[in-house]
């Protein structure tokens, strides 16, 4: 306690100064300052977002040259897609399951800079880990910005039962506000500055909270995002601007060119295999940037099977829980659970989504959530809910388990530490490997791998630099917070639908609309609309079920039995979409049912 009282003296005279700061900010500035709105600008309905279909799209990969192949279709390998192609590059991008479907899809769904890594720096005087806060805050930012029916600031509620708390934790949010402050670019603006409450303002605002020895709270603001949602906008944008896109594509080997005696040989694309059809065929381009996550170790072990292991993953579960354990628009952060990591509990989606854990795990396309873990979320969580609202193991809804792709430097001699950051890796054959970092920093990831990418190939040429600080993500660039209000005037639809769809698919929501005039919901107490189900497949590459239940919609990962109910219905509007027959329709419902029970862990037994 005494290093955190003296780290709190430290940051008090910090956040005084960030207080005096941000204050003269909001008084000068012409916009109203942090707490200003965005103007309401009036809705303008997008273009349809025409993209050439999946056969077209494997029919190029394997008969045209590309400058830029990219392997991984999570939110790293899609963003290197999308600013490569910003900058005029000819790109390729594979993916061997469906776009964001491994760790970019499993995250708390917050865009952060961590605030525990700023307690982290601060503490140890870490200038790694503070150079990772700034660059993520930055970026926070600018994807409010970029993708604003996607992502929204939220409020979280730090609540306090200590009184050296108070000080510690309001000058450790002042300087995390400071910082973001800071380091915003010009055009961006930021997230409203966190404030001190009372005891009664605390539990007024969260009455959920266990109020026995509570001292008051401190609200601070972050982004939230659907990160699957994010992931497809990214990957979409970049087909948008040109990049050759393909999910479920996988690549089983590497295309080499020998240059000479001496030298090793040089990757020039790779041998890649539809995984719906089994049909191989090669990918050729003058560069392969390896953006695959916890799979990277796979990849780099095709350029070199000597290469040492470089990822050390880590699993994190998070439950979803029912609505009424939490304010609809107010999350809380447990900064000191019993495991020394933070917990947060967040609204998301009409439901509440808890976590997260940390534990070993071997890597898998499909991790599950362990019982402890979930354990674990409900008795931390129970700790700070108050005594006549517990949560117990029959309230969770759905589960899930994401693994984060901690790594060490390829020629690194231990593992000791392993700091959320990101590196750029380029082998001796020319194989360049991004790997490490946040959510929040993929874009920043992927600026600086096409900029190493191109550091190493002078003979590539860009026709201009990157733009993906300018580019909207697709349905951003019209949105406007109005979109709702339009939708319910022009289709006749209940607000809740409509502020989904707007959030879902911003300025293209009409399109999906006007699929069909019904606009028949495909589940109770869900918004999701059956139209949905048919411009996944013609719009948003929708392959499988899979596809649709966990990723352009998001029910797998918010109530496991609504999802059963709905299997059916999915499966007979993608069959009439995508022409399956019995056989098909029975394998997929079936791999679906797998996928499920992925998502779930059942009560204890109590036999």
């Amino acid at each position: 306690m005494a290093g955190r009282v003296r780290v709190t003296v430290a940051l008090a005279a910090t956040a005084a100064a960030a207080a005096a700061a941000t204050t003269a900010a909001t008084l000068g500035s012409s916009s109203g300052g942090l707490f200003s709105e965005p103007p309401m600008l009036p809705t303008r309905r997008g273009d349809p977002l025409v993209l050439p279909s999946r056969e077209k799209q494997l029919s190029d990969l394997g008969n045209k040259d590309f400058d830029v192949l990219v392997i991984g279709g999570g939110a790293t390998g899609s963003g290197v897609a999308l600013d490569a192609a910003s900058r005029g590059l000819r790109v390729a991008l594979i993916e061997q399951d469906d776009f964001s479907a491994g760790t970019s899809s499993r995250s708390t769904k917050l865009l952060h800079g961590g605030v525990r890594y700023l307690e982290k720096a601060m503490l140890n005087m870490d200038l790694e880990q503070y150079g990772m806060v700034k660059e993520a805050l930055r970026e926070r930012e600018t994807l409010l910005r970029i993708a604003p029916h996607i992502a929204r600031d939220i409020p979280i509620l730090v609540p306090i039962y200590r009184w050296w708390e108070l000080p510690y934790m309001y000058a450790g949010l002042k300087l995390y506000d400071f910082i973001a402050w800071m380091n915003k670019k010009k055009e961006d603006m930021p997230v409203p500055s966190c404030y001190m409450m009372g005891r009664r303002a605390t539990s007024r605002a969260f009455p959920q909270l266990n109020t026995k020895g509570l001292r008051g709270g401190i609200v601070y603001h972050d982004g939230q995002h659907d990160d699957a949602g994010m992931g497809l906008a990214i990957a979409l944008t970049a087909a948008q601007n040109g990049a050759v896109v393909a999910n479920h594509v996988s690549a089983i080997g590497l295309l080499k060119e020998h240059v000479g005696e001496g030298v090793s040989d040089q990757t020039i694309g790779a041998r890649a295999r539809d995984e719906i059809t089994g049909k191989e065929f090669d990918i050729h381009a003058k560069m392969v940037i390896n953006a695959t996550g916890c799979f990277t170790d796979s990849i780099l072990k095709m350029d070199n099977p000597a290469q040492s292991n470089v990822v050390v993953p880590s699993q994190g579960v998070h439950i979803v829980l029912p609505a009424h354990f939490c304010p609809p628009n107010l999350g809380m952060l447990e900064p000191s659970s019993s495991d020394g990591r933070v917990i947060f509990f967040l609204p998301w989606a009409g439901r509440v989504v808890a976590g997260t854990t940390d534990s070993e795990v071997d890597v898998s396309r499909t991790p599950e959530p362990r019982q402890e873990d979930i354990d674990f979320i409900i008795s931390e969580l129970n700790k700070k809910l108050c005594p006549d609202l517990q949560i117990q193991p029959d309230n969770v809804l759905a589960a899930w388990s994401g693994i984060r792709p901690l790594v060490k430097q390829p020629d690194a001699a231990n593992t000791e530490s392993l700091p959320r950051t990101h590196f750029v890796h380029v082998s001796p054959s020319g194989l360049v490997t991004i790997a490490g970092g946040k959510w929040t920093t993929y874009r920043q990831m992927a600026e600086d791998t096409v900029d190493e990418a191109l550091r190493q190939r002078p003979d590539i040429v860009p026709s201009s630099p990157t733009r993906t600080r300018q580019i909207y993500l697709v349905g951003g660039e019209h949105y406007s917070q109005t979109l709702p209000h339009s939708l319910v005037s022009k289709y006749k639809i209940d607000m809740e639908t409509a502020s989904y769809l707007a959030a879902r698919y911003g300025d293209k929501a009409f399109h999906v609309l006007d699929i069909s005039q019904n606009a028949n919901h495909l589940v109770q107490d869900f918004p999701y609309l059956e139209n949905e189900i048919i411009y996944a497949c013609r719009n948003e590459y929708a392959i499988t079920v899979e596809d649709v239940i966990a990723r352009r919609l998001r029910l797998a990962f918010l109530d496991n039995h609504a999802s059963l109910a709905a299997l059916d219905r999915i499966v007979e509007l993608m069959a009439t979409e995508l022409n399956w027959n019995a056989a098909q329709r029975r394998k997929q419902k079936e791999n679906c049912l797998a996928f499920l029970r992925t998502m779930i862990v059942k009560p204890h037994d109590a036999s």
